[in-house]
């Protein structure tokens, strides 16, 4: 990650769109293997089907907001620990954009139509909480990771009894997500103001409402 830091501004504005482009557009590969390829496909009518893959819509868009969140505070983080912590919980939140892409095909649905502007409003609040400094920066991740888990549960509860391959999915996201926000606490993160943090839960449900039919 330190070579990274001597890279000339062009190189790091080449693979910045291109890594934006291949969010945006559903192209993600896995480290890991997807946590319900080996699961039944349960049966489910129509309805339950496109209730599914509404959910895993706004999973994925999450996931489009999590690569421009990690991609924009690895960017303008002050110490290695930072970029190498941010680089790593991108990896991980990688395979989450790869599965729910695949599960969003498996259930004959797509992606948003609205990921570049998600792609693009996250990179910017990242940008911005990373200008503040890296305690802020890691506490943005806190709250962030915070809100998603809670998002997830929400979703394990709505997901259909029978999706098991989507249920899989959701919750090895849940558990990383946890991890990740421990991780950027043990860094040293600060507390997130009240008043950002009900901005950002109310930016989560626009969001959610949203992606689930866009």
């Amino acid at each position: 990650m330190a070579a990274d830091r001597y890279l000339h501004p062009l190189d790091r504005l080449i693979i910045g769109a291109d890594k934006a482009l291949r969010v945006v557009t559903g192209i993600a590969g896995a480290s890991r293997p997807n946590p319900g390829a080996r699961l039944p496909d349960g049966a489910m009518d129509a309805a339950e089907r496109r209730h599914a893959a509404g959910l895993m819509r706004v999973n994925h868009v999450g996931e489009v907001c999590a690569q421009a969140l990690y991609n924009s505070q690895a960017r303008y983080a002050k110490t290695d620990a930072m970029r190498a912590q941010f680089a790593q919980a991108g990896i991980e939140e990688e395979d989450h954009l790869a599965w729910t892409a695949q599960r969003l095909d498996e259930l004959g649905s797509r992606l948003s139509l609205l990921n570049p502007l998600w792609y693009a409003g996250a990179y910017a609040l990242g940008t911005a909480a990373a200008r503040m400094g890296d305690a802020y920066s890691l506490g943005f991740v806190v709250e962030t990771e915070r809100q998603v888990e809670a998002h997830l549960e929400s979703h394990l509860a709505a997901l259909p009894e029978q999706d098991a391959k989507s249920r899989a999915i959701v919750d090895q996201m849940r558990i990383d997500e946890i991890a990740h926000g421990a991780a950027a606490q043990a860094l040293g993160a600060s507390e997130t103001p009240a008043p950002v943090k009900a901005l950002m839960s109310v930016m989560g449900k626009v969001m959610t409402g949203t992606a689930y039919y866009l």
